[in-house]
């Protein structure tokens, strides 16, 4: 059984930074691409940033040169640094395994329980 467990989320000022983690048990991690999805109150779970098992990176428009995703496999663990927040990135924040990076949430496999991220203005 795969468990992915999130942690790093906050209140922070808007300007300010975060990085969330996201510690994967179970399966070989290395062989999973992850994501990161976000859900703020009444709108659709969306994608933000993915990493592919051998590193290559995709974001979504609203974290391109603001987020950073990256992956130590060694510690079983995907991180999203987040800079520069804004209001506008108040949400739940999830990670996601499956096998491809895409912005499909149900083309993926495992989630974790997400953290909470609030921006404040």
């Amino acid at each position: 059984q795969v468990q992915l467990v999130e942690s790093g989320g906050g209140l922070v000022q808007a300007g300010g930074s975060l990085r969330l983690s996201c510690v994967v048990s179970g399966r070989t991690f290395s062989s999973y691409s992850m994501a990161w999805f976000r859900q703020a109150p009444g709108k659709e779970r969306e994608f933000v940033a993915g990493i592919r098992s051998r590193g290559g990176t995709s974001y979504a428009d609203s974290a391109k040169g603001r987020f950073i995703i990256f992956r130590d496999n060694a510690k079983n663990t995907v991180y999203l640094k987040m800079n520069s927040l804004k209001p506008e990135d108040t949400a739940v924040y999830y990670c996601a395994a499956g096998r491809l990076v895409v912005v499909t949430p149900n083309q993926y496999d495992y989630w974790g329980q997400g953290t909470q991220v609030t921006v404040s203005s």
